[in-house]
């Protein structure tokens, strides 16, 4: 078997044993690397390279908001806002190349991460 297949195997088993909040900080981990590749990218003027990662982090964000349950939290409606207008950003942040966009877009979903894997640590530590 090679590497990249046994990585790949690792990163499915990973992913299929994981706690749904384990998945979620994962899907918002890889989102912020996307969005940090994809402005390193424009940075360097390569545009297949940044439309590869911004296409990639709008498949997150659509997943992250296929499976948001906005009724089931109060917060939930405006998490399905700023996911609809990350979305947009990104659509045209690759139409238009503009790393301002990409940058704007990490500037929200970088803290949202962090407080994911807080909440998950605070789930994960309350279960021990």
């Amino acid at each position: 078997m090679s590497a990249a297949s046994l990585r790949a195997r690792y990163l499915g088993d990973s992913v299929a044993t994981a706690s749904p909040q384990q998945v979620l900080v994962m899907l918002y981990d890889r989102l912020a690397l996307d969005l940090e590749r994809a402005q390193a990218a424009v940075a360097r003027q390569d545009r297949e390279e940044a439309s590869e990662q911004l296409q990639h982090a709008q498949a997150i964000v659509l997943e992250l908001l296929s499976s948001l349950q906005g009724d089931a939290w109060e917060g939930g409606p405006r998490l399905a806002a700023l996911y609809n207008w990350l979305i947009g950003e990104l659509v045209q942040a690759n139409v238009k190349h503009d790393g301002n966009r990409i940058s704007a877009c990490r500037q929200v979903v970088e803290p949202l991460r962090d407080a994911w894997r807080q909440a998950a640590a605070t789930l994960t530590n309350a279960a021990s």
